[in-house]
């Protein structure tokens, strides 16, 4: 679920189409709308209230992996479940306590009035540095794969016995724990559905931002 919150903070932008122009001037028309997007982002991400929704986001993923730990040994059925929701509640709790790190950074640059400059590796937060950019990437990309694999385990044993059964004493799955579960996937197929959305949108004020600077 986490992994779709936030993919627009990991956005890169490129120019789609080709260029009859030479190719120097394709890197700076790239260099100039890469910067648009980023500063969209950069308006999204250092807003209070997404900063705030970061923090009530938070709750999501540590309250799936307290439930994944309590759990644990109460789905014989699919035992991967619970583990689904405790790996997955301590590695989203990471990513979202980085980006609060990086969207509470954006404030203090932006409420010192940091200028842009065109070699300023400061102008995107997000890429302060290579070793944390690829930490967020590698983190989402996890956080995917994660998330089509809790597809897989959770539905693949659909609504099953929530008390065991006197003949398969270990054909069962807890109903909170199940319950709570398919909540989470659910939920994560609409935010990922929004997420898409929002990333389109920037895109889109990124290009139109780009080109009324070229007019």
């Amino acid at each position: 679920m986490i992994k779709v919150v936030t993919r627009a903070l990991d956005l890169t932008c490129i120019v789609p189409g080709l260029n009859k122009n030479p190719s120097k001037e394709l890197e700076g028309m790239s260099a100039d709308l890469e910067k648009a997007c980023h500063w969209c982002i950069s308006k999204i991400a250092s807003n209070a209230c997404f900063v705030f929704g970061l923090f009530a986001f938070l709750a999501l993923p540590l309250s799936m992996a307290f439930t994944g730990v309590k759990f644990l040994e109460d789905c014989p059925i699919q035992p991967l479940i619970p583990l689904y929701l405790l790996i997955g509640g301590v590695v989203g709790s990471l990513k979202v306590s980085l980006l609060l790190y990086d969207s509470t950074r954006m404030r203090q640059l932006l409420s010192k009035s940091v200028m842009i400059a065109d070699d300023d590796d400061d102008d995107y937060p997000w890429r302060v540095n290579a070793h944390k950019y690829y930490i967020h990437v590698i983190l989402s990309f996890f956080l995917f794969i994660w998330f089509i694999l809790g597809n897989y385990w959770v539905f693949s044993v659909f609504m099953p016995n929530f008390i065991p059964p006197f003949h398969q004493p270990q054909d069962y799955c807890d109903k909170t724990l199940y319950i709570f579960a398919t909540g989470v996937l659910i939920l994560s197929h609409i935010v990922l559905f929004l997420v898409i959305c929002c990333s389109s949108c920037i895109y889109w004020f990124s290009r139109q931002r780009y080109t009324d600077e070229e007019d």
